[in-house]
């Protein structure tokens, strides 16, 4: 079990910075981190970003020096390296292939949302969990294709983002209203389209609403992750709501936990309960505990 530090090589914000990794776990780093007084905020989904003068004590601390290239290799070979598609800046490909088999044509559409969803202050409410979302419809609809209109509440659901609860959910769905009205969608499928995003406000859809129940299993379904991709998780809201003191954020987060616990039921398809509702019961107790 070790820490993993390399040279500052790598330029922002005014200095060059490290990547800290662990060859274990995701838990042994964070809990060097803490120790080390790394914000939580540097986390980047399978690493620390660190500033260069943060270097040396981080070294003196316990963290191994090696070359750029060897950290990469013994964090690839740790299993927990993310994928370079599951990082938002290598999805531009996979996402115009989805929208152009539901939206053909409408290119400038496609690129605003991208824009949108590619917006720097995001970290989990980004592109990774666009296609998380698409993928989870999939999987939820097997073998058949989830319907446009829910497709489509997918794309815009967190297209406007701030981190204001309900807020954002409102503009979204005016949003959808606006851009799809423009692109010619029926009046009746636009409606839909942006009733379902309203939905995602509390995932709450109603009794013998199927589509609501998809859309909204397919955003909750990050619940259900293995430890360390809940871990991720964890560390990404974190970072979307970076500029939340931690004692707040904790009290907030904490609230919002509970919701979902709250939830009967958290997950309203019976797959969706098959694929997800036991790793999520145990993801949110235990961070309660």
């Amino acid at each position: 079990m070790s820490i993993f530090i390399d040279p500052p090589l790598w330029p922002a914000h005014g200095t060059h910075f490290s990547h800290l990794v662990s060859d274990t776990s995701l838990a042994e780093l964070h809990a060097f981190a803490a120790e080390a007084g790394i914000p939580e905020r540097a986390f980047d989904g399978d690493h620390y970003d660190v500033p260069e003068r943060r270097f040396e004590d981080l070294v003196a601390a316990g963290a191994v020096p090696v070359e750029a290239r060897i950290l990469v290799r013994k964090l690839i070979a740790s299993g927990l390296r993310i994928p370079a598609r599951q990082r938002n800046k290598s999805l531009k490909v996979p996402l115009q292939l989805r929208w152009d088999a539901i939206m053909p044509g409408h290119d400038a559409l496609f690129l605003d949302l991208l824009d949108r969803w590619s917006e720097p202050h995001r970290r989990y409410h980004g592109c990774t969990h666009l296609l998380s979302v698409l993928e989870s419809l999939d999987l939820l609809t097997d073998p058949a294709d989830p319907p446009r209109t829910v497709l489509l509440a997918a794309w815009f659901h967190d297209a406007v983002y701030r981190g204001i609860a309900g807020e954002d959910e409102e503009e979204s769905a005016r949003l959808a209203e606006d851009r799809l009205s423009a692109a010619g969608l029926p009046d009746a499928e636009v409606a839909e389209v942006a009733r379902l995003v309203r939905l995602t406000s509390d995932h709450r859809p109603g009794a013998g609403d199927g589509d609501g129940a998809l859309l909204c299993d397919a955003d909750l379904s990050v619940l259900g992750g293995e430890p360390d991709d809940y871990a991720r998780y964890l560390a990404a809201v974190r970072q979307d709501f970076a500029h939340i003191g931690d004692a707040d954020f904790a009290a907030g987060r904490a609230a919002v936990v509970r919701r979902l616990l709250e939830l009967d039921p958290l997950f309203h398809t019976e797959r969706a309960q098959e694929l997800w509702l036991a790793a999520a019961h145990r993801n949110l107790k235990g961070e309660l505990t």
